[in-house]
């Protein structure tokens, strides 16, 4: 007995000595996507701020490819230690998944979710030239040709991809889904009238809508974003159930120590609401989430179920 107490013992005092002493080396910031995007961004805000209040050193590495889950399978084989997190928008967690056969890790065992970091809504807008003036007139556009009307998105299974096919499976309307590799592309071809309409992330338009090169019909979220006080949302206008949310968030290999969880989950939540980072990415239409890990998992398996169940009905494919 007391030799067992003992091994307790002795196995709190390294667990709570190995807290203390992280991080003792480099920390690796997994990215599933390349370089540039507003994960690859996030990322390198978090990274510097994790250095700034934990000390040591953390450096992203973008291991992009296959919709975000190469990243994603290199995180599950990691040591789950503390030295590799992963930084990943929703795609990994809750969308590729159900796209991509052969999936080499499982997105709801294989982690230890630790935070959703930002949200930001996706927003369907058309270009300046477009005689939609509202979602009305989109909605009455879609009608009169049904499967002819464009929507650009950065890549099949992409969450303006699967806003598009929310607002059609709402609406009982059909339009015509064009896959960029990328949300650069698509917004540019956006820009220059080639394509008819596209849902985007509101942090990568928000610019064009205020310089007037895009119109805005509707923001996907439940509230009207303050970036967009007079865009009615999507409910607002009659189309209800189609509210898309992007989100990135971080997670670790399954099995990381609790204390040194405890430890990056504190830093992180005080990274978010860091009065710097806090209004520059507000500034840029995301909302700060920075919840708990137990929240962080409730939210995954509610997200994970929603896109399966579209994906299956709508027959989505990566292809």
């Amino acid at each position: 007995m007391i030799k067992k107490t003992l091994l307790t013992l002795a196995a709190a005092a390294l667990t709570a000595t190995s807290a203390l002493a992280y991080p003792d080396k480099p920390v690796t910031l997994v990215v599933p996507f390349p370089p540039g995007g507003s994960t690859d961004a996030i990322a390198r805000v978090v990274g510097q701020k994790l250095q700034e209040k934990l000390g040591g050193s953390f450096v992203v590495d973008n291991k992009a490819g296959a919709t975000g889950t190469i990243g994603a399978a290199f995180v599950k084989r990691a040591p789950a230690d503390g030295y590799t997190l992963f930084v990943s928008s929703l795609g990994p967690f809750v969308i590729a998944p159900h796209l991509i056969k052969g999936v080499q890790y499982d997105a709801l065992k294989d982690f230890d979710p630790i935070t959703v970091l930002v949200q930001a809504p996706n927003v369907l807008v058309v270009p300046a030239a477009s005689p939609n003036k509202n979602l009305a007139d989109l909605l009455a556009h879609l009608k009169r040709l049904p499967g002819k009307v464009s929507f650009a998105s950065s890549g099949n299974g992409s969450s303006d991809h699967l806003s598009a096919e929310l607002l059609w499976q709402q609406s009982g309307t059909e339009g015509l889904h064009i896959p960029y590799k990328g949300g650069g592309p698509a917004i540019n071809d956006l820009l220059g009238g080639q394509v008819d309409a596209a849902f985007v992330n509101i942090n990568s338009i928000i610019q064009h809508v205020k310089s007037g090169k895009v119109r805005a019909l509707g923001v996907a979220s439940e509230k009207r974003n303050p970036l967009l006080p007079d865009v009615p949302t999507l409910q607002e206008q009659g189309v209800k159930g189609a509210e898309v949310q992007s989100w990135q968030a971080v997670a670790a290999p399954k099995g990381i120590p609790a204390d040194i969880k405890a430890k990056v989950h504190a830093a992180l939540v005080a990274a978010m609401n860091d009065p710097a980072v806090k209004e520059k990415l507000v500034a840029q239409g995301f909302e700060i989430v920075a919840n708990k890990p137990e929240e962080f998992a409730k939210f995954q398996a509610v997200e994970f179920a929603r896109w399966k169940q579209l994906i299956e009905t709508r027959k989505i494919t990566a292809d």
